[in-house]
């Protein structure tokens, strides 16, 4: 479902290495944004749709998981995304919403493409094909040094880990810097904030940097 006229709605996605605290951040920006009437809508990749969310369960908790290749993974990643695009996220932005994806198209390029190794062009044309052209109006990036990130989720409760969430030292570096150099090299649409701080602090940046980009 293409966006085929100006749309007032924002869609602003959260990106960041696993245990670097989007949802905690989401939930209180939506806040925000609540109290000043406008609606909001918060949803999560891959999923935020029934199709999505069994998408999501074949990536995360298949028992077979660990044998899916690189390219699977990203085709199933960019599936459940196509499908929120066109049943959630379109229709919110064209009726005004502000839309908080927990994750959007920029997990991909990193997680798959960088931190899998997979060449940049395909992933960028599938990532297109799968949004066509609904895009982020801000991304913000809630970066933590990785070893803070491995050390947050071995504190989460007692679910077991899945298989995103297995991943080496050496994956998760290379996701942290991933977002970081995407950062740099589009300052127009990305916010970096540091995820070490406390909730309250990082909550007060990202209103205040909200407010100044979306006037």
């Amino acid at each position: 479902m293409p966006l085929k006229q100006k749309a007032s709605g924002k869609l602003i996605s959260f990106e960041g290495s696993e245990g670097s605290g989007k949802s905690t951040q989401i939930a209180r920006l939506a806040a925000h944004f609540q109290k000043t009437h406008r609606e909001v809508l918060t949803t999560r990749e891959p999923g935020g749709t029934e199709i999505g969310e069994q998408i999501r369960n074949s990536i995360v908790h298949n028992s077979k998981g660990d044998e899916m290749c690189a390219e699977t993974e990203l085709l199933l990643f960019t599936a459940a995304r196509a499908q929120l695009v066109r049943e959630v996220i379109a229709p919110a932005i064209m009726r005004g919403a502000v839309v908080l994806s927990d994750r959007f198209l920029d997990s991909s390029t990193v997680y798959q493409g960088i931190a899998r190794n997979l060449a940049a062009d395909p992933v960028a044309q599938i990532n297109r094909f799968a949004v066509g052209n609904v895009m982020p109006d801000l991304t913000i990036v809630i970066d933590v040094p990785t070893e803070v990130s491995l050390a947050r989720l071995k504190q989460r409760a007692s679910d077991l880990p899945d298989r995103m969430e297995r991943e080496n030292i050496d994956f998760y570096t290379k996701v942290r810097e991933g977002y970081l150099v995407l950062a740099k090299g589009m300052p127009e649409r990305f916010i970096v904030v540091d995820g070490t701080k406390t909730a309250e602090a990082i909550e007060k940046k990202i209103w205040s940097e909200v407010q100044a980009r979306l006037k």
